[in-house]
């Protein structure tokens, strides 16, 4: 039997769930939420707090701040809470309520962006926010994991290595493209692996990171509404593109065979299986990652009048889930040198002045 004594040492990575019954295609999805902070997000929390605490830039006078539309600000108030940090999660009006409660109830500030007055949407104003606390008191320690390495390097050391273990003969992964912390470190894992692994990256209709022009996106988690500085288009295959409403569709699927994911999971299988049933699976392995659970989502994905009010009147029937899924774009990403020009969230300059944190 397991002791532990912080809530960070818990996360169950050796469980995969067969989607063939319920949606007639051969997929293993990674459960990524069976640890107390619920989701994938713990893994680069843990490792980005553990790396500054390395680096010096923690003490204990400092007040960890980051921006996050949920997951990740779970997280950290989890890691902030048992370290004894204080923690100001900067999120916005798409943020789950119980969400935010979680938060708070872990001893975490949150602070949500109600519009959007940068003209880069939500994540701008976010990221505008987090600037201007940095730049006004030297105790303000932003993590920024739009840019820090150890988004990506935690799951370069733990996803995808358990994936191998389990998967020797992995031939495709499915990976939902946030801030692309899971798609880079495990791509960057699999481009050395021992045979080729075909690496599928799951976006949100609406996002900008592999092109497109924003849209409006009400399910938080997945996509980027600036290009995200992780990623490395070199590393991916292709590229698939899911709107919400096969979003929902798919997490009300799942949760009609009593398996309750969240909306970033629901993204990635309904994306996963769009590409399956486009080519010859006879004898493909495919595993795809599910970032989340669904509890943080029964007033929203799971809420009738929710889904109704944005996605329309016959998104569901009687029987929860009903209607078509249109078939996701699908776009091959070319290989290509890294671009790194200048870098869209650069680390805030920090001044001392006095006052109140």
């Amino acid at each position: 039997m397991p002791v532990i004594s912080v809530p960070y040492a818990f996360n169950e990575e050796e469980l995969y769930v067969d989607l063939q019954a319920i949606f007639g295609q051969s997929l293993f999805l990674k459960c990524e939420g069976l640890n107390f902070a619920g989701s994938i997000k713990l893994k680069a929390a843990t490792e980005m707090v553990e790396a500054a605490e390395r680096e010096g830039a923690l003490t204990p006078d400092s007040v960890l701040v980051e921006s996050s539309s949920g997951n990740l600000g779970v997280a950290l108030s989890m890691i902030a809470a048992s370290k004894g940090y204080r923690f100001l999660c900067v999120t916005d009006s798409r943020c789950n309520l119980s969400t935010r409660l979680m938060m708070e109830a872990l001893g975490s500030q949150v602070h949500v962006i109600a519009a959007d007055e940068s003209g880069n949407g939500f994540l701008g104003a976010r990221l505008d926010y987090v600037r201007d606390l940095c730049a006004s008191d030297d105790r303000w320690v932003w993590l920024s994991q739009y840019t820090n390495p150890g988004n990506w390097q935690a799951h370069y050391r733990t996803t995808a290595p358990a994936i191998a273990r389990w998967f020797p003969h992995l031939d495709v992964l499915f990976i939902g493209a946030g801030t692309t912390g899971t798609l880079m470190g495990c791509a960057r894992y699999f481009r050395q692996w021992h045979r080729p692994v075909q690496i599928v990256a799951v976006d949100s209709v609406g996002s900008v990171t592999f092109g497109g022009a924003p849209g409006r996106r009400m399910i938080p988690g997945l996509g980027m509404s600036v290009p995200p500085p992780l990623l490395d288009e070199s590393f991916v295959d292709e590229a698939v593109r899911v709107a919400e409403a096969d979003t929902v569709r798919a997490c009300h699927q799942l949760a009609r065979h009593g398996f309750l994911f969240g909306g970033s999971t629901g993204t990635v299988v309904s994306g996963a299986m769009d590409w399956l049933s486009r080519h010859d699976t006879r004898g493909l392995t495919a595993v795809a990652i599910a970032p989340d659970l669904g509890e943080r989502y029964l007033d929203t994905i799971y809420q009738a009048n929710w889904v109704q009010d944005l996605y329309g009147e016959d998104m569901l029937g009687s029987d929860g889930a009903s209607g078509e899924a249109a078939p996701a774009e699908s776009r091959e990403i070319r290989p290509a040198p890294p671009r790194r020009a200048e870098d869209p969230y650069p680390r805030p300059q920090r001044k001392e002045q006095a006052g109140d944190i």
